[in-house]
C-alpha cells in the first residue's frame, strides 16, 4: 500500500490535478486553542499529527525488543548495533562531501542515514525462504536501532527555537506518565489521555511533535512476558499496527511523494541534494552496514547471522538503503518547503535502486550459496 500510495502521488502530481493536489495539502488552516498553535495545513497535520502514531509504534517496538527481543542482550545487540552505526556514519559522510560547500543544503546530512523498516522488511519477506530467518532478525534489529538513531537526530538537530514554558509542561506530562508506570497502572486510557497533552505541549515547545510518540511509548508498561496479550504494551502495539500500516503510512506517502516532473527547476536531477541523498542511500548504506558487519564478525566482536552467506548479508545491507518514509520525513524537517523536489527525487532514486539491487542479490544468493565468499 505504501508503494501504491507513492506511485499514486507521482501520477496525480503529473496530471491535470497536480495543482489542486498541492493546493489541498498546503491549504491554510490557522487554528488556535488558547496559546497552542495547532498544525496549519493538511500536510502539517499529517507530518506533525498522524506521524506521531507511527513514532509511537516505533517506540513500542524499540521497548519490546530491548526488554524481551533481539536487543535484550549484549550478544544479540552487538552485530546490528555495529552495522547500524556504519549505516549512519557513511551515508551522512557521503552527503556531507557532496554538499560541504553549500551552507543551505548541508542541513540535510541525516536524510540518507535513515532506513524504512516497513519497505526493507517487506522486500525481504517477499523473498520467502530465499532469506534465512536469522537475516530477517538481523535486519529487523538493525532497522529498529536505525529508527532510534533517527529519533535522537530529530530531537537534537531538527528542533526549532525552544519554548521553555511549553517544554516544562511537556516534562510535567512525561512525569505523570512515568508515575502511572511506577504505580503499575495497566489501563491504557490514562496513558493515552496524558499522551495527547504531551503531544500538544511538545508541539508548542519547538521540539518536533513526533518525539512525543516515542516518549509516550517509553512509559507504556510491558508487564510480564508470560502475560502475552494481557501486556498493555503489546495490546497497544497490536491495536495501532494495522492503522499505522494501512492508513498512516500510505497517507504520508501520498502527501509527500508527489513530484511534478514537468515543473522541476533545471538541474534538479543533478542537484547536490539529489545526488547526496541518492548516493548516500545506495552506496553509503551498503558500504557502512556491510563493511561494519563484516569487520565486527572477523574481529570477533559479534556473532554472525546463523546459516546466512556473506552474499545474503550483503543483500540485506543493500535493502537498508531503502530510506523512503523516514528519509522523506527528515527531508521535510531539514528544509521545510525548500529543496523538496530534490529531496523526493533523491529518496525515490536511492530507495528504488537499493530495493532492486538488494532483491536481485538475495534471489541469486538464495538459489546457490556464494562459493567465492562462502558461508559466514
Amino acid at each position: 500500500m505504501l508503494i501504491g500510495a507513492a506511485v499514486l502521488a507521482l501520477l496525480v502530481a503529473n496530471s491535470p490535478w497536480g495543482a489542486g493536489y498541492e493546493a489541498l495539502l498546503h491549504r491554510a488552516l490557522d487554528w488556535h486553542i488558547g496559546p497552542l498553535h495547532l498544525p496549519h495545513s493538511p500536510a502539517a497535520w499529517i507530518n506533525d499529527g498522524l506521524m506521531v502514531l507511527f513514532f509511537l509504534v516505533v517506540g513500542l517496538e524499540i521497548k519490546r525488543e530491548v526488554l524481551v527481543g533481539e536487543l535484550s542482550s549484549r550478544a544479540k545487540l552487538a552485530l546490528p548495533a555495529v552495522a547500524a552505526a556504519g549505516g549512519l556514519v557513511v551515508p551522512s559522510a557521503i552527503y556531507w562531501l557532496i554538499n560541504r560547500d553549500d551552507a543551505a543544503t548541508i542541513r540535510g546530512w541525516a536524510i540518507p542515514a535513515a532506513t524504512d523498516i516497513a519497505f526493507s522488511l517487506a522486500v525481504l519477506t517477499m523473498l520467502g525462504r530465499r532469506a534465512p530467518l536469522s537475516l530477517k532478525v538481523f535486519l529487523t534489529a538493525l532497522a529498529i536501532l536505525d529508527d532510534l538513531a533517527a529519533v535522537i537526530i530529530i530531537a537534537i538537530f531538527y528542533t526549532a527555537q525552544v519554548s521553555l514554558p511549553a517544554l516544562g509542561l511537556a516534562a510535567a506530562a512525561f512525569a505523570a506518565l512515568f508515575a502511572l508506570n511506577r504505580a503499575d497502572v495497566t489501563r491504557l486510557l490514562p496513558y493515552l489521555v496524558i499522551g495527547v497533552l504531551l503531544w500538544a505541549f511538545v508541539l508548542a515547545s519547538g521540539v518536533h511533535a513526533t518525539v512525543a510518540g516515542v516518549l509516550l511509548a517509553a512509559t507504556i508498561p510491558m508487564g510480564k512476558a508470560a502475560a502475552g496479550s494481557a501486556s498493555p504494551l503489546l495490546r497497544l502495539e497490536h491495536g495501532l499496527h494495522p492503522w499505522v500500516t494501512f492508513l498512516v503510512l500510505p497517507i504520508f506517502g501520498l502527501a509527500n511523494s508527489g513530484v511534478a516532473l514537468g515543473a522541476l527547476p533545471p538541474g534538479t536531477a543533478t542537484g547536490t541534494v539529489t545526488l547526496g541523498i541518492a548516493a548516500g542511500l545506495f552506496f553509503g548504506k551498503q558500504v557502512g552496514v556491510f563493511g561494519c558487519a563484516y569487520a565486527a564478525v572477523k574481529l570477533r566482536l559479534a556473532a554472525a547471522p546463523a546459516g546466512a552467506s556473506w552474499a545474503q548479508v550483503y543483500g540485506a545491507a543493500l535493502l537498508t538503503g531503502i530510506g523512503f518514509t523516514m528519509s522523506l520525513f527528515i527531508g521535510i524537517l531539514a528544509f521545510g518547503d525548500a529543496n523538496q523536489a530534490q529531496v523526493r527525487m533523491g529518496v525515490i532514486a536511492g530507495s528504488c535502486a537499493s530495493a532492486l539491487a538488494g532483491a536481485a542479490v538475495l534471489v541469486l544468493a538464495g538459489r546457490r550459496r556464494d562459493r567465492l565468499l562462502g558461508p559466514v
